[in-house]
C-alpha cells in the first residue's frame, strides 16, 4: 500500500506532534471540506454529472485548497486510484464474468425453482432473500433484478392477496444486502478494497451479517405488512405508472422483461441443452469455498504456500470464472458467452473507476490533515465509531439516491481513519454498507428499474422497496455491533 504520509512533505500528524495546530487552521480545514463534500453531492444531484466527474472535481478542490497543495494534487489522486485499483481491478473484473456465465446458463433461475419445490410455497419469499443474498451476489444487481423480477411476479399469486409486495421486499433484501455484504458482490468488494479489508475476511464476516440481515428483513417485513394497506388497485400498476421503458436503466445483456420467462432464450426453451443443476452451480461454490478457506487459514495462521496460492481471492475467481466458462461451452455458442462476458464487463467499468476515484479522495483527505480531524472526532466518545459509520454512509445514501456510490464514497472519505477507530477495519466496511441501504427514495434508478419490473405504483414501490431496504439497514446496524463485541 503506498503511504500518503512519504508522500506529502509536511504531514500534519508530525506538525501535531511538534506544535499545536492553530484553530483557524483547523475551521478552514473544515469549511474546505465541508465545501468539497457538499460539493459532490450538489453536482451529483442537482446538476446531474455522473458522479465520477463530481468526485475527481472535488477531490481537486480539497488537494487544491489544503496543504497537500498544487504540486502534490495529481500525485495524490493518482496514487490513491492505483492504490485501489490494484486490490479490487482484478477482483470485481472476474466477479462480474462469474455472475454473466450464471446468467447464460440460466442457474439462478433453476437453484431457486429447485429450493422453492424442496421448501413450499410458504417459504418463497424467504429462499428468495437468502439465495439472492448469498449464492448470487457476483451477478450485477441491475442484471440480477431483471432476471428474478418475472419469476418474482409469477410466484407472488401463490402467497395471496399480498403476495407481489411480498416478493418484492424478498427482491430488495436478498439483491441489496448481497451487493453491500457478501463479496464477490460488486460494491462489497469496492468498499473492502477501499478500506484495506482482505476478500476473505469480507465474505466471511459479510455473510454471517449478510444472510441473517436477508432473513430478519423478511420476517419483520412480514409482520409490518399485516398492518399495511396493500390495495392491489392503488399499489400495483403493471407498469400503467411506471416511466418508460427506453428511459430506464437498462441491464446490458439483460433479457426483456416483457418476455415471459418460458420465451426467453436459455429460461426453459426445451431446445436448448442444460447443465445438470448442481454441475452449473458448482462454479460459484468453488469460488466461495476457496475464498472463506482462504479466510479460515488465515484465522488460523495456516502457512502453506499452495494453500495460499489457491485460496487468494483473485485465483479462486480466476479458477471459479475458467470453470463457469468450460460449463457454459457445453450448452452455449461462442458469441453468446462473449457478449454476456462483453456486458458484464462494460457493466463494471463505471464502479472500477468510481472506486478509484474514491480512493484518490481518501488519499487527499490523509494528506490534508483531515485524517486527524475525522479521527478526533470519532474517538470523542461521543458516539461509538461504528454508529458514527452508519451515520455518513446513511447521509450520503439519502443525498446521493445510489447505494454504491454511498457506500464507495463513504469508504473513501474513513479509508485514512479506518485503522485507528476502535474497530476491525471490516465491521467498519459493514457499517458503510450498512448505512448505504438506508432510506432509498425517487431519486435511485434502481428504484424506478424496481417499479417497472414489479409492475407497481410509485406508492406501492416506496412499500415493497424503500421500506424493506430501511429495515435491512436498521437490522444490520446491532448484528454488526453485536459481533463488534467479540473482536
Amino acid at each position: 500500500m503506498v503511504t500518503v504520509v512519504t508522500m506529502y512533505g509536511n504531514p500534519r500528524a508530525s506538525r501535531r506532534a511538534e506544535s499545536p495546530v492553530p484553530v483557524p487552521d483547523e475551521v478552514l480545514l473544515l469549511c474546505n471540506t465541508a465545501i468539497a463534500i457538499t460539493g459532490i453531492v450538489v453536482t451529483i444531484t442537482w446538476l446531474k454529472f455522473p458522479p465520477a466527474f463530481a468526485l475527481l472535481f472535488g477531490t481537486l478542490y480539497l488537494g487544491l485548497t489544503t496543504e497537500v497543495g498544487a504540486k502534490d494534487t495529481p500525485k495524490a489522486v493518482a496514487d490513491g486510484f492505483a492504490d485501489v485499483m490494484g486490490d479490487i481491478g482484478i477482483l470485481v473484473a472476474f466477479g462480474v464474468v462469474l455472475g454473466a456465465l450464471l446468467t447464460v446458463t440460466d442457474t439462478m433461475r433453476r437453484l431457486v425453482e429447485a429450493m422453492l419445490k424442496l421448501f413450499g410455497d410458504r417459504a418463497v419469499p424467504y429462499v428468495f432473500a437468502a439465495a439472492l443474498s448469498s449464492l448470487f451476489t457476483s451477478i450485477y444487481s441491475d442484471v440480477l433484478l431483471v432476471l428474478s423480477a418475472p419469476l418474482a411476479r409469477r410466484l407472488g399469486p401463490r402467497l395471496g392477496a399480498r403476495g407481489r409486495a411480498l416478493m418484492g421486499g424478498a427482491l430488495t433484501a436478498g439483491i441489496e444486502v448481497g451487493l453491500v455484504f457478501v463479496a464477490p458482490g460488486v460494491a462489497a468488494v469496492a468498499i473492502a478494497g477501499i478500506l484495506d479489508v482482505p476478500l476473505g475476511q469480507m465474505f466471511a464476516v459479510g455473510l454471517a451479517v449478510g444472510l441473517p440481515t436477508a432473513l430478519l428483513t423478511m420476517l419483520a417485513y412480514a409482520a409490518l405488512l399485516r398492518f399495511l394497506k396493500w390495495d392491489p388497485e392503488v399499489d400495483e400498476a403493471d407498469g400503467t405508472e411506471a416511466p418508460d421503458p427506453a428511459e430506464a436503466p437498462e441491464a446490458p445483456g439483460a433479457p426483456d422483461p416483457a418476455e415471459a420467462p418460458e420465451d426467453r432464450p436459455g429460461n426453459g426453451e426445451r431446445d436448448r441443452p442444460e447443465l445438470p443443476l448442481l454441475l452449473a452451480v458448482a462454479p460459484v461454490l468453488l469460488t466461495l469455498l476457496l475464498i472463506a478457506g482462504g479466510a479460515l487459514a488465515d484465522a488460523m495462521s495456516v502457512d502453506s504456500a499452495a494453500l495460499v496460492f489457491l485460496t487468494d481471492p483473485v485465483v479462486a475467481l480466476l479458477l471459479g470464472a475458467t470453470s463457469a466458462y468450460a460449463l457454459a461451452r457445453r450448452v452455449r455458442d461462442r458469441d453468446e458467452i462473449g457478449g454476456a462476458i462483453g456486458a458484464a464487463l462494460s457493466q463494471c467499468g463505471p464502479i472500477l473507476v468510481l472506486s478509484g476515484i474514491s480512493g484518490s479522495l481518501g488519499f487527499v483527505i490523509k494528506g490534508s490533515g483531515m485524517a486527524d480531524t475525522l479521527g478526533d472526532a470519532f474517538s470523542s466518545g461521543f458516539l461509538p465509531p461504528l454508529l458514527l459509520v452508519w451515520i455518513v454512509a446513511a447521509v450520503l445514501h439519502i443525498a446521493l439516491g445510489s447505494i454504491s456510490v454511498a457506500g464507495i464514497t463513504a469508504a473513501g472519505i474513513l479509508a485514512p481513519i479506518a485503522g485507528s477507530l476502535d474497530a476491525p477495519p471490516v465491521l467498519v466496511a459493514l457499517a458503510a454498507g450498512s448505512g448505504a441501504l438506508f432510506l432509498p427514495h425517487v431519486s435511485s434508478n434502481f428504484f424506478w428499474m424496481f417499479q417497472s419490473l414489479l409492475g407497481l405504483s410509485t406508492r406501492g414501490t416506496l412499500k415493497t422497496h424503500t421500506l424493506p431496504m430501511t429495515l435491512a439497514s436498521v437490522i444490520s446496524l446491532p448484528l454488526i455491533l453485536t459481533v463488534s463485541l467479540f473482536t
